[in-house]
């Protein structure tokens, strides 16, 4: 084998065993913990357990501060947590905005916000390079590959920080849709415990599908209410948006 080849056979071997280890562990956080569980595994900084912790403080050096959040992606790294969620909190509603504003939401989260309206969380997400060149830039690449052996192209990767908002208080699914447009955000997700996460330009599957709001969930019944309260409100502007649609045709055949 060449070195190219070797190469790519040893991030090969590394992004089936970190897609492996994902799915066997349930606790581990895809969206956030993939580019950096990659790297760990690479330098094989985890390759131990909390028995001999030979590797801990390799591990933890490694992970930095996305050790809390995504030891648990290697087995028995660090103490199981309990499920405290409820069920509301695993289902949301996501959904893309067609007039985003990245550099406002860009502004607004790269401080603490001082009123405490919301809290951010910032991750590493690998992209592929290509997806980030213009059009005219993309070069053709040709590879060859020999009867004994099959060669597939090595995808250059680019990290980049996606950021994503989570409002404080809970709030209806229209009014997370609403405060997340305000904000500049790319698209949004509303989980149907109340809490609403505002995600950024640089982030992929829609963020962080948890629910993490400081000051959620709320009760069920009162999530149900507003939420009806709004789809009421929705239903009869419509109606009354009809009623004078009929009007106007009317009129105008007279």
């Amino acid at each position: 084998f060449s070195g190219y080849s070797r190469k790519m056979l040893r991030w090969m071997t590394v992004l089936v065993a970190t897609l492996c280890v994902m799915n066997v562990v349930d606790s581990c956080n895809e969206a956030v913990c993939a580019s950096v569980v990659s790297k760990c595994m690479l330098t094989q900084s985890c390759k131990c357990d909390l028995k001999n912790c030979s590797c801990c403080k390799d591990c933890f050096s490694c992970l930095g501060d996305l050790y809390s959040e995504c030891c648990s992606c290697f087995i028995n790294m660090c103490p199981k947590q309990n499920e405290t969620g409820s069920a509301l909190s695993k289902k949301s509603h996501v959904e893309e905005f067609t007039d985003p504003y990245p550099s406002l939401f860009e502004a607004l989260t790269s401080e603490p916000d001082t009123q405490g309206r919301w809290i951010t969380f910032t991750f590493p997400v690998d992209f592929d390079v290509v997806s980030y060149r213009p059009k005219l830039e993309k070069e053709l690449k040709y590879w060859t590959q020999s009867a004994e052996q099959e060669v597939a192209p090595m995808k250059d990767i680019i990290t980049l920080n996606c950021t994503v908002v989570y409002m404080s208080q809970c709030m209806s699914w229209n009014k997370c849709k609403q405060s997340c447009r305000s904000t500049g955000a790319v698209s949004y997700r509303w989980f149907h415990d109340g809490c609403c996460e505002c995600i950024g330009e640089r982030c992929i599957n829609y963020g962080i599908d948890e629910s993490r709001c400081l000051n959620c969930p709320m009760k069920e019944q009162q999530i149900f209410e507003e939420d009806k309260d709004l789809l009421t409100y929705d239903y009869n502007n419509e109606y009354e948006d009809e009623i004078e649609d009929e009007e106007r045709d009317g009129a105008l055949k007279r």
